[in-house]
Order: structure tokens, then C-alpha cells, then sequence
């Protein structure tokens, strides 16, 4: 008898197992090879694309259902504690850093003097931690919907302890949309830090044009920057409106969001679209990519303001200097400055774009949220 392997599927997570065959031999570089390992984790990309990596003896340490959200945290072999929700990884203990040092350092480093920063999700606890290193900083606000995705971060992730308890954090649990709404606050920083579009997920509404457009925008101070992930191909714009001709602009409305990933081929699931609609909103776009590993992608992130940028790479690895408490383990000026520059396709599609994110009309990425899950 061979060892039961549990497989995690991307709508919802199945308890669908496999025995293991002890007379299975897998070809792994070409090279024979007897897996006699336990259970794998398994992520469906694409109907005809999985990812999947193996776990430890435990492998399974926290699986659970939310009101809002699947949550699972794995301990795998190659990547260390993994979080997921809905069936999406959403951050891996070894590589998190390169996620969150893209996702919140460049707005904040791009804006002359940041003092309050609201995070939209981020239950986690990683672009807290991550914002409470810049030393201008007065208030760093968190706005999470799920209480069970904040409570369990806070007590399985080691590494945002330190964040959580931070004196100039304020931890909300609410909905990011209805915070922002009924705030008579503005800030100098937004991020989205969010899940990803999925159908039945809790969080496409907050990539719409009319939340930009009515929500968003009116909450930032005049200078202000909004951070979230997006689709790598937003990159190829960068140096349209990011160039040190336009050093002599001092303030700008930034924005920096995450939708997805932007890998040559997985930028079309919401990437362009969401680049798209923010065009309809900002005057400026950008665009920065960077590799994942644990992601199996490159992923994007993208800025846009009403003025053009005004920093290039010395001023940015000045600025990491004087502000920032500790060290960055990725990011530099150089670095963020080439992260900007978008390959022919991505590019070309990014142009072409003429889809408008909107309630009525959303695109999703594949997999779903509580709302679809299969029993």
C-alpha cells in the first residue's frame, strides 16, 4: 500500500486523494527517479496548467473557511510556510520579500515627504511590516475584511509579530470600500494589497473604474500615492512618463496596484484590462514587474498619477537610504528602474487594451472564491 497524496485545487480545496503507485518512476531531468515523498500541494493556473510542490510530514498546518475566504497555511519543502486563500497562493515564507519590498517601497519612495499610509487587505501583516520601516511614517492604517485571516496571520506568522503590534499601526476590520467611504481621512498612500479577482471572491470590486474613479482617488492627498498589484505588462509604459526630464516636478498623484500575474503568457487575464481602466482615471501610468519564484510568474505592479514622476535610481537609493529603517533585501533604484522595462508583447497588448474594468463587466482570474465553492 502506497501513501495517500491530498491535492489542493484552486476552486476550493478538495479532498480528493490519490493513492501513490511505489512502481511509479518519475523522469526528473532526465534522470530516474522513485517518489516515495507524502503530499504535494497543487494549484490549477490555466484547465491544461498546475503548479505544484511538495510539503512536509505536517504539511497541512491550518485549514479552514472564513465568511468571506478559503484559508489554508501549508509547510513546504522548497518554499517554507505558504498562505492560501481560495485556492491561490498568496505569499510564501521564503521569497514574500520580493512581493512586498515591489509592492510597497516605490510609491512611498517615489513621494517627497509620506506621512499616513491605508492599506486595503494586507491581513497577512507583510506590507505593514514592510511600510512601518520608512522612518517619515506618522500612522500606517490596515483595512482587512476577514477577522479569521488576521487573527490566524498574527498568530502563525513569526515574522509580522513585530508589524502587528506596531505603535503606529491601526488595525481595521472592515470592508476596504466601506472604510474608504465613510472616512473623512486622507492619506498620502493607498495600496491595494489584495486577492486576486476571482469569481465569487470578495475583492473585484475594488479594481473598478468607478471605484477609482468616485472612492479612491478623492481619499489621497494631493501628492498622494495608491500601491497594488497588477499584470507585468503595464511595464512598457514606464519610460513614457518616468524619465529625469521630469525631475523638475515635484508632487505627483501616485498609484501603485496589484492585479495579477504579468507573465508573457497569463498578462491578458486582467492585467491589461486593469491598466486600461486606470488610464481612464490617471493622467500617468506605470508600470514594474518582477519574478516570483514561489508564484511560478512574473508579477506586476503598477503606478499612476496626475503629474508626471520625478525620481530616477540615485534619487531613489538616497531617499532608501535616509528614510528607511534596516535594510531592503531586493530592491534598489537600479533595480526598480529596470523592473520597468516591458518585452514587444506585453507591450502591444497593453496598447491595444480597450476592455474597462467595471462591475458589470469584470475579468477574473481563473479559479474561485467562496461564493462558487464546490462541496
Amino acid at each position: 500500500m502506497g501513501e495517500a497524496v491530498e491535492f489542493f485545487h484552486a476552486n476550493g480545496f478538495s479532498n480528493l486523494t490519490q493513492k501513490f503507485d511505489p512502481k511509479l518512476v518519475l523522469n526528473v531531468n532526465g534522470n530516474s527517479h522513485l517518489d516515495r515523498d507524502g503530499s504535494w500541494y497543487e494549484e490549477t493556473i490555466d484547465d491544461d496548467l498546475k503548479w505544484s510542490f511538495a510539503l512536509n510530514v505536517n504539511g497541512v498546518l491550518h485549514k479552514g473557511t472564513s465568511e468571506f475566504q478559503e484559508i489554508a497555511l501549508l509547510d513546504t519543502k522548497r518554499f517554507g510556510k505558504v498562505l492560501v486563500i481560495d485556492g491561490k497562493m498568496q505569499s510564501a515564507e521564503v521569497d514574500e520579500f520580493i512581493y512586498h519590498e515591489c509592492l510597497i517601497h516605490p510609491a512611498l519612495l517615489c513621494h517627497p515627504k509620506p506621512k499616513t499610509v491605508f492599506i486595503m487587505g494586507g491581513g497577512e501583516g507583510s506590507a505593514a511590516r514592510e511600510a512601518l520601516k520608512h522612518k517619515l511614517l506618522d500612522k500606517v492604517v490596515m483595512c482587512d475584511i476577514d477577522q479569521e485571516v488576521v487573527d490566524f496571520c498574527r498568530r502563525h506568522l513569526t515574522v509580522n509579530q513585530e508589524a502587528f503590534s506596531h505603535k503606529k499601526l491601526n488595525l481595521v476590520i472592515n470592508d476596504a470600500k466601506a472604510e474608504l467611504e465613510k472616512s473623512c481621512e486622507k492619506f498620502d498612500i493607498i495600496v491595494g494589497d489584495l486577492a486576486d479577482p476571482v469569481e465569487g471572491g470578495p475583492c473585484y470590486q475594488l479594481y473598478t473604474k468607478s471605484f477609482y474613479e468616485q472612492i479612491l482617488k478623492p481619499k489621497l492627498n494631493h501628492g498622494g500615492i495608491f500601491v497594488t498589484q497588477v499584470d507585468n505588462q503595464f511595464m512598457s509604459f514606464f519610460f513614457q512618463f518616468f524619465t529625469p526630464t521630469f525631475e523638475k516636478h515635484k508632487t505627483s498623484i501616485l498609484f501603485d496596484m496589484q492585479a495579477g500575474p504579468a507573465g508573457i503568457f497569463t498578462h491578458k487575464e486582467v492585467f491589461t484590462s486593469i491598466f486600461n481602466t486606470i488610464k481612464q482615471v490617471f493622467k500617468y501610468v506605470v508600470a514594474y514587474a518582477a519574478h516570483i519564484p514561489s508564484f511560478a510568474d512574473t508579477w506586476g505592479w503598477v503606478m499612476a498619477s496626475d503629474e508626471p514622476f520625478s525620481i530616477n535610481a540615485e534619487k531613489m537609493d538616497r531617499r532608501i537610504e535616509e528614510r528607511i529603517d534596516g535594510e531592503l533585501n531586493y530592491l534598489n533604484g537600479a533595480l526598480f528602474i529596470s523592473s520597468a522595462t516591458m518585452n514587444k508583447t506585453v507591450s502591444l497588448s497593453l496598447l491595444n487594451e480597450t476592455h474597462v474594468y467595471t462591475e458589470e463587466d469584470a475579468r477574473f482570474i481563473h479559479g474561485h472564491g467562496v461564493a462558487y465553492r464546490i462541496n
